[in-house]
């Protein structure tokens, strides 16, 4: 059986050709080919390309897994592995040339997240993690060096990031639950890519994440990533009613997801 660290290492030559062709695109211009579940909610050339270059790449290397993208069908597979892709997350920050945009691979297998790797196009910064096999330990890493989460600190000292719906009427009751919030809290950011999100917890570079709507290819790298590096990742029902991501460090963990409830981003309230 082919190890969860031979599947990271096949997702991060994937996402570095991925990265070289977004980048590519990023330097001639952008054009926005369609838009999803609103008018801010976009799909670009590149976003497609992507997605078609990395499922051409997996599938050269691996005929009999399933993928699942963003921007194409669901490929059903006969191994017991499939990949869930996003092509760039971030693509509002691509669009605009703010360097917060990532390539998201991960592998699942048999519907259990075994290795991830997020490459932020514009920097460069590969993070990349596996979970441990009879082949090997687990490992994360940002650029090849170990990452972990950072020490917790009080409520008040934590900061967090997190995203905002595309859909109007629940940025509306988000943002009012953001006014109850921010007052405990150190700050709250809004960085545009969830998985670069994540990834930053991961890292140490901020304290929590939490935001409703992202979908499975979205957090499925990111969250094994920040999983791996002594993150706790939990998902609740959020106040548009779909799922909200909650993750941060595991101790201090509790805390901050009675914040999240309570301040309203989600109907259930917290002790």
């Amino acid at each position: 059986m082919t190890s969860n660290a031979d599947l990271a290492a096949l997702a991060l030559d994937v996402a570095r050709r991925a990265a070289d062709l977004v980048r590519e695109r990023r330097a001639g211009e952008v054009t926005v080919a369609a838009t999803k579940s609103s008018a801010v909610d976009i799909v670009t050339e590149a976003d497609r390309a992507s997605e078609v270059l990395i499922r051409d790449l997996i599938t050269a290397a691996r005929p009999d897994d399933g993928i699942l993208g963003e921007e194409g069908d669901d490929l059903i597979g006969r191994s017991g592995v499939r990949w869930l892709v996003d092509p760039i997350d971030g693509t509002v920050n691509f669009l605009y040339g703010l360097p917060q945009y990532a390539v998201s691979i991960a592998a699942e297998r048999d519907g259990v997240v075994v290795a991830g790797v997020v490459l932020n196009v514009a920097s460069g910064a590969e993070y990349v993690g596996h979970l441990a096999d009879e082949h090997g330990a687990a490992s994360v890493t940002r650029d090849g060096v170990p990452i972990a989460v950072r020490e917790t600190v009080p409520l008040s000292l934590r900061l967090l990031v997190t995203g905002f719906n595309y859909d109007t009427s629940i940025r509306e009751l988000q943002a009012a639950a953001l006014a109850r919030l921010i007052g405990k809290v150190r700050d709250v950011r809004r960085l545009g890519s969830c998985a670069l999100d994540l990834c930053h917890v991961a890292e140490g570079a901020v304290d929590g994440y939490f935001e409703e709507g992202v979908n499975i290819w979205d957090h499925a790298a990111g969250g094994l990533i920040a999983r791996l590096a002594g993150a706790r990742l939990e998902m609740i029902r959020g106040i548009g009613g779909t799922d909200l991501v909650v993750c941060g460090p595991e101790d201090g963990f509790e805390e901050l997801l009675t914040a999240v409830r309570n301040a309203g981003f989600s109907p259930e309230m917290g002790e």
